[in-house]
């Protein structure tokens, strides 16, 4: 095991400026001069020896920090649902059309070309779409023009490209006489797509995990860094939805320890589970309660309400409770859907990483929990009683006719934050979601004169999550 604790060696006085290093390595995909503002990737790389080896030694991860970039490569044990991390600019999830056009775009990229028209961009990457079936290329399709567009407006909100002349709405608005001149950073395209194996070796998505084609069982250093991997990358972890060995580490006063000296916030455990508590909004993409908009609020009252159906006797007793699922039970059906889409021509059978095998039978699986299942029809009718109870224009004009949709983006928000788990026919509630039953269901405030709505909380509940 590691002799070395997390930040040894960083002075008590620098450790608040070394714990901001490591909380904006961690929550950014790519750190450069302007990204995710100024000044952050100075102070990333005043920190970059001691975060190498401590990213290192806790996680695997590796840290690729340059005069001009930083970037943590992560090492995934499992795929969840949240790992989206591509958006347009208007925030909407990049679809699979844009991640393929984006690697195809990158593909393009040659060293020896230091800038590169969107003419002969496109009429290089043209060809190459239309080899693949279902893709292809239109330039007189929208869809097509539209999807080029957010992946090069990605690129260039990342500084792998630099627009320096034209514009990119002029081509989209007429491809025959509107273009764009760009300059590639190459060493940024480099490390934009670093996937752990070479995807040409892949028979299934599970070859890009850590751990994928060993054999025998893991050795105690490796449980213990997919256990610190699994705090600092979700939400919460529930104990019964990981093997028994890795919430044993879980539970070590150890690796909290560590944790919480590495990023500064507090290490909760309780008998249900174990999370990093961010107070103050620090670690987060998705701050819950607080001001996120007509979503997270409609998330915190559905949670309120929630709690009133479970603390009402009468109304409990109808309630129905099921065992939890197991995360192993989630990331194979998620390993089916994705390897569905895999494509089986060309792949390179030598050294090929396949799926794990399955688990032999009688091996120990963690014990089951029962948690609540609240059906769509309750759900359905919760959100109605909040519209009828606050005003349908308090949730903003986008969802003020379109209760089922805010229904929906609510419950993806809950789901991301480990809050609740889709079930068919509705939700299991997760342990963690007792934290917010004292939401208070109030009339929408407007906070900080930024047209934000709130939510009451309890004084004792914190403000935080992390996904």
């Amino acid at each position: 095991m590691r002799a070395r604790g997390a930040a040894a060696g960083v002075l008590p006085s620098e450790l608040g400026s070394y714990q901001q290093a490591v909380r904006l390595a961690l929550t950014n995909d790519l750190i450069t001069a302007s990204r995710p503002r100024p000044g952050a990737l100075e102070q990333v790389l005043h920190w970059a020896d001691q975060l190498t080896r401590d990213l290192r030694e806790l996680f695997g991860y590796t840290v690729i920090a340059t005069t001009t970039q930083v970037r943590v490569v992560r090492r995934l044990d499992a795929f969840d649902e949240t790992q989206r991390l591509l958006f347009a600019k208007k925030g909407k999830p990049f679809d699979r059309r844009r991640l393929a056009y984006l690697c195809l775009v990158l593909a393009l990229f040659q060293r020896s070309r230091v800038e590169i028209s969107l003419a002969d961009l496109v009429r290089a990457f043209a060809p190459a779409a239309n080899t693949i079936e279902g893709l292809g290329f239109d330039p007189t399709v929208g869809a097509h023009k539209a999807a080029v567009v957010d992946c090069l407006d990605w690129l260039v909100e990342r500084g792998a490209l630099r627009l320096s002349d034209g514009s990119l709405d002029a081509w989209a608005h007429d491809t025959e006489r509107g273009d764009a001149l760009f300059d590639i950073d190459h060493d940024i395209c480099a490390i934009l797509f670093k996937p752990a194996r070479p995807v040409q070796h892949l028979t299934s998505a599970a070859g890009l995990l850590e751990g994928s084609g060993g054999h025998g069982p893991a050795r105690p250093e490796d449980t213990a860094r997919r256990a610190r991997r699994l705090l600092v990358e979700h939400p919460v972890v529930y104990f019964a939805q990981v093997e028994p060995e890795v919430a044993d580490f879980l539970r070590e006063p150890g690796l909290a320890a560590d944790l919480a000296r590495l990023t500064g916030l507090a290490v909760e455990c309780r008998a249900e589970g174990v999370m990093l508590a961010d107070a103050g909004g620090r670690f987060t993409d998705k701050p819950f309660p607080g001001r996120g908009g007509a979503v997270n609020r409609a998330a915190g009252l559905l949670l309120a309400k929630i709690a009133d159906l479970l603390e009402d006797p009468g109304e409990r007793s109808s309630v129905k409770f099921l065992d939890l699922p197991s995360d192993a039970d989630d990331q194979s059906d998620l390993l089916a859907r994705i390897d569905s889409a895999l494509p089986r021509a060309g792949v390179v059978r030598e050294l090929a990483w396949a799926p794990p095998p399955a688990a032999e039978p009688g091996a120990v699986t963690p014990p089951s929990a029962e948690v609540a299942l609240v059906e769509r029809a309750r759900l359905t009718a919760m959100v109605g009683e909040l519209y009828e109870e606050l005003g349908a224009a308090s949730f903003s004009i986008v969802w003020q006719h379109d209760p089922e949709g805010l229904l929906d983006a609510a419950v993806t928000l809950l789901t991301e934050l480990r809050l609740v788990r889709r079930h068919p026919g509705g939700v299991l509630l997760l342990p963690a979601f007792a934290r917010y039953r004292n939401i208070a269901l109030a009339l929408p405030d407007r906070r900080h004169n930024q047209g934000q709505l709130g939510l009451h909380l309890s004084p004792s509940l914190p403000e935080e999550s992390r996904s």
